[in-house]
């Protein structure tokens, strides 16, 4: 952390936090704690009777499957890669006609 972080307090499922932030990520930050927040809350409507601790695990739990879910090199079940195969192979076969014929103007 830079010596310019500012501690900022924020509240997740009705407790105060103070958080060490630089003043260039508090917006993300904020946009986390929203997101986390809403998750547990979400879990704690749910749940009968449960911790704060536990309905925490299972938001971070239920946060990091969908984080690897939708990681680079694992194939989503929204994610068609083939057609961003075909996608992105129809863009440089484009890139390349137009160099080629800007190639052909200079000469």
């Amino acid at each position: 952390m830079a010596d310019n972080a500012k501690t900022l307090e924020v509240t997740i499922l009705g407790r105060a936090y103070r958080v060490a932030c630089e003043p260039a990520e508090r917006e993300a930050l904020l946009k986390a704690v929203a997101f986390v927040d809403g998750r547990m809350a979400e879990i704690k409507k749910l749940g009968k009777n449960a911790t704060t601790e536990r309905i925490a695990v299972m938001a971070a739990l239920n946060i990091a499957h969908e984080f690897l879910a939708h990681k680079p090199g694992k194939a989503a079940a929204s994610v068609d890669a083939p057609d961003y195969r075909r996608r992105i192979a129809a863009m440089q076969e484009t890139l390349e006609s137009a160099l080629a014929a800007d190639q052909d103007k200079l000469f």
